[in-house]
């Protein structure tokens, strides 16, 4: 298990390191965040849900991370459930692999996984039924009554579970962000109010562990929740979220991330003013400023959609020579964002994407005029 989690000065010296990409603006800060002002964090992120639960795909996953590692990248996310644990396992191998080596220390890379999906560990058993009662049921960790959906459970004793597997697969002492994995799943079944106790059920579990160092903040990942017109089922305020951290650790709480979807096709964490915080409507880039959470974009090329097809004028307002460095420039440009993550399970994915981080983001007036130019074709 590597000892140490991402620090302000390891992250600052893996900036160092790359003199061209932290001078054209690839790491950035978030000066608003309590705990996680001082971290340089890459404008680009590795992203690790795509791909077979297969051998030949973790052989290629680990050489992508290490490549990503290499070039400049120092933020990677995954999930337990992403192929079965194996990706988190493929970044644990790439992990020691660098730090072995002695390229890289364990302080200067972020590494955040997710709970809360049911998981398997390396391929689907034969009968899943069978495996859940007898990985989980029968020794006590997950009650039924708290599963959601069929599929879902954030209750302490299954994420304390699943926060040790994460370790153990990632060789990790301290997982830097541990985020609750689409929570709003669980309004598919329960009111917002059980849903809020649940909420602080979990909180007060992961500051627990935030006190013991098996993590060190922690979030929420989300798909729709923050991105959901009020009064949807699964649309989630983020102050009330952050009332719950601060009714459970007072304002010094741990709970500092929010992922979601931000991309060209879903661009409603700055475009919707879906969120309230203090009686103001604004959207969920202010919300999160307001409160001082960072904010993390996940599906920046949306699953492969937004890598070609897209309009010229794009390339052109950009500066950009294809459809897929538009898609990640306008993300990693956005007011508001920490990091944009991209799927990147193949060398060859790492060493196109990352060309734009040579290239300085958007400025402001710049990345604001796309959205004047909406309505343009060609």
């Amino acid at each position: 298990m590597l000892d140490a989690y991402a620090a302000d000065a390891g992250t600052a010296r893996y900036a160092d390191r790359f003199p061209a990409l932290r001078d054209a603006g690839h790491y950035r800060r978030q000066e608003h965040v309590p705990g996680v002002s001082s971290l340089s964090f890459s404008s680009i992120g590795l992203g690790t849900y795509l791909g077979e639960p297969s051998d030949e795909a973790d052989l290629e996953y680990t050489a992508a991370i290490v490549a990503a590692l290499r070039a400049g990248v120092n933020v990677l996310d995954t999930a337990i459930n992403y192929r079965h644990q194996r990706s988190e396992r493929n970044i644990g191998d790439a992990l020691r692999q660098v730090t072995a080596s002695g390229e890289f220390a364990r302080d200067e890379v972020l590494i955040c996984t997710k709970a809360g999906y049911l998981s398997f560990d390396a391929n689907i058993p034969p009968d899943p039924r069978t495996y859940f009662q007898q990985e989980y049921i029968t020794p006590g960790i997950l009650d039924p009554a708290e599963i959601a959906g069929g599929m879902h459970c954030m209750a302490p004793s299954y994420l304390d579970n699943q926060m040790d597997r994460s370790r153990r697969n990632l060789g990790l002492s301290t997982i830097d962000v541990f985020y609750i994995h689409n929570p709003e799943t669980q309004l598919s079944d329960i009111s917002h109010e059980v849903f809020h106790q649940r909420l602080r059920s979990a909180f007060t579990r992961l500051e627990e562990a935030v006190q013991e160092g098996k993590i060190r903040f922690y979030g929420l990942a989300t798909w729709g929740a923050f991105r959901m017109a009020p009064g949807a089922r699964d649309h989630v305020n983020l102050q009330e979220v952050a009332e719950i951290a601060e009714s459970v650790a007072g304002a010094g709480h741990h709970f500092r991330f929010v992922q979601l979807p931000f991309n060209l096709a879903m661009p409603e964490a700055f475009t919707l003013a879906n969120q309230v915080v203090h009686g103001t409507k604004m959207s969920l880039f202010d919300a999160a400023r307001e409160l001082r959470i960072a904010v993390v974009g996940s599906a920046t090329l949306y699953q492969g959609q937004l890598i070609h097809g897209l309009p010229a004028y794009l390339r052109k307002t950009l500066g950009t020579r294809t459809d897929a460095a538009s898609a990640i420039q306008f993300s990693r440009s956005a007011p508001g964002i920490t990091t944009s993550l991209i799927g990147m399970g193949h060398i060859e994915h790492v060493a196109e994407n990352l060309k734009l981080s040579q290239q300085p983001p958007a400025t402001l007036e710049t990345w604001m005029s796309l959205f004047a130019d909406r309505g343009k074709t060609g």
